[in-house]
């Protein structure tokens, strides 16, 4: 057995061990439904808030608040931009877009979704007292104008190409409910469905909500199971208790094929899966570290090991083929120890020095499997790495809120919008995401950023990729495979940008 095979089949016993604890442990499942107008969508975690403002998780809370809270503009399954509140938009000169709203917009109270309330939400996230997850997003936004009831100005510092698509991922609270309901806790419905029920650590259950001005859901309800375990999501599908599930490995994805009981495949995602270094502290502010550490993974065998081949090995950069200013040029990592020991002997980083490895539980495809092979190849060059697993709410907030990253930790990051600016924005030195501080990086950025021609913008993500590829402010791994099942009830189109909707969902039609 290869070394890689041992650290894998340590962690496979582990996980294995953890799946049936929970199994045995957990309260009894009901038995399988007939219910044909419920929808029942297996999760990993809950959501950690119920302020849209105050998240980024797309594939998680806004997920979820993306049936409650509506959008300006609305990302399909194609991937395309359609219209949500906003009819249409143009850009009426570099800096200023126009939007022309739909004229029956309201909220569940009454509340008018006019200019006057999309600009509300805008400037609550731009202020800074907010403290929004969300605002980096949106920091080129220099003035709103509500111009009448039905059209809306968004002027920006400099051109903002980008900013349709990022206003996809915008979702708008009823204003005159938020000045006296904590938006975390409560909602207020102004999309296709309404809270109905909330139980941390169980469900989250919704209804369709009947003053929605727009298309009518399939299903009257949806619930959103928290279900931690992959292997207890598989089996809840198998059972006939939930519908749809994702984030199984691979392994999972061919037996429930096999079984004929259900429907199960994967497709290439946009999230790339990487070790982000805080390279805010020695010795990772250490390029030769930095670099070392990635010569230390043999990524290749991880992903044949791991993910059957299937995980695209990251060509040294975080973008994925699917964004707009993907750097063809670069090449993976090679895996050469015996140069990782030496680039670390020239840092004077001395054998058995210590590094914390910090890894979210139930946040990545196999994660905790990953996170054993880097550990296990990073000891043979002579680290010490001490692996932690934390709950992932708990992890994300020491992460964002606390700014206390452990030296590494498992991570990966995906941009909805597809475009480059939003994902490597990400290692922008003002990102709280970030932990690195790079002049030449945030140049790089503000350039593409402020860059109409498609052309140009090319260009500068490919010096940015080229730069961050030498620089190495993260080990960069694999594309993460969108791994999905569904019941043979209904269909669902799996799409690899992360959004989990039951409005992109549809019962079976006989002989589908």
């Amino acid at each position: 057995m290869s070394r890689l095979q041992g650290f894998i089949g340590t962690g496979l016993l582990a996980l294995a061990l953890i799946a049936a604890a929970w199994l045995w442990l957990r309260p009894a499942s009901p038995a399988p439904r007939a219910d044909d107008d419920r929808l029942v969508i297996a999760m990993a975690s809950d959501a950690a808030t119920l302020d849209p403002h105050m998240t980024a998780a797309v594939g998680g809370d806004l997920s979820i608040l993306s049936h409650i809270y509506p959008s300006l503009i609305v990302r399909r399954p194609d991937l395309s931009l359609q219209p949500g509140v906003a009819a249409s938009w143009e850009a009426v000169s570099p800096t200023r877009w126009r939007f022309h709203l739909v004229s029956d917009a309201r909220f569940a109270n009454g509340e008018r979704l006019d200019a006057d309330a999309v600009k509300w939400n805008l400037e609550r996230v731009l202020d800074p007292a907010t403290q929004a997850r969300i605002r980096l997003w949106f920091e080129p936004v220099s003035a709103v104008t509500a111009v009448d009831r039905l059209t809306l100005d968004i002027e920006t510092r400099e051109p903002f190409p980008s900013l349709p698509a990022q206003l996809s991922m915008l979702f708008l609270l009823p204003p005159d409910w938020s000045r006296t309901h904590d938006p975390a806790r409560e909602t207020l419905s102004g999309g296709p469905y309404e809270l109905v029920e909330n139980a941390p650590g169980e469900r989250l259950t919704l209804r369709r909500n009947p003053k929605y001005w727009g298309p009518t859901p399939a299903f009257e309800t949806v619930e959103f199971r928290t279900i931690p375990s992959a292997t207890a999501r598989v089996a809840a599908l198998l059972a006939g208790e939930v519908d749809l599930i994702i984030n199984i490995p691979l392994a999972e994805v061919a037996r429930i094929q096999a079984g004929g009981k259900a429907l199960a495949g994967s497709i290439p995602s946009i999230r790339s899966v990487f070790i982000k270094l805080n390279t805010l502290k020695p010795p990772l502010d250490d390029v030769r570290v930095r670099q070392a550490l990635n010569l230390a993974i043999d990524k290749q065998a991880l992903s044949d090991a791991l993910f059957g081949g299937q995980a695209m090995v990251s060509p040294c950069q975080l973008l994925t083929p699917a964004y707009p200013g993907f750097n063809p040029d670069l090449k993976p990592t090679p895996y050469d120890p015996e140069r990782a020991r030496a680039l670390l002997r020239e840092a004077g980083v001395v054998p058995g020095t210590r590094l914390e490895f910090e890894v979210p539980v139930n946040y990545t495809l196999q994660g905790e499997e990953v996170a054993q092979v880097v550990a296990g190849q990073l000891q043979a060059i002579g680290l010490d790495v001490r692996l932690t697993q934390m709950d992932s709410s708990f992890y994300m907030d020491k992460f964002v809120k606390g700014r206390d990253l452990g030296a590494l930790s498992l991570l990966t990051h995906a941009w909805p919008t597809i475009d480059a600016d939003g994902l490597l924005s990400l290692l922008h030195s003002q990102s709280p995401y970030a932990y690195y501080d790079d002049p030449t990086l945030d140049r790089l950025l503000v350039a593409g950023r402020t860059t109409l021609d498609p052309t140009a913008r090319a260009e500068v993500y490919r010096q940015a990729t080229a730069h961050l590829c030498e620089q190495a402010p993260v080990l960069f791994l694999y594309a993460q495979p969108y791994t999905y099942a569904t019941s043979s009830r209904i269909r669902w189109a799996a799409r690899g940008d992360d959004w989990l909707r039951a409005m992109d969902v549809s019962r079976a039609t006989p002989g589908s």
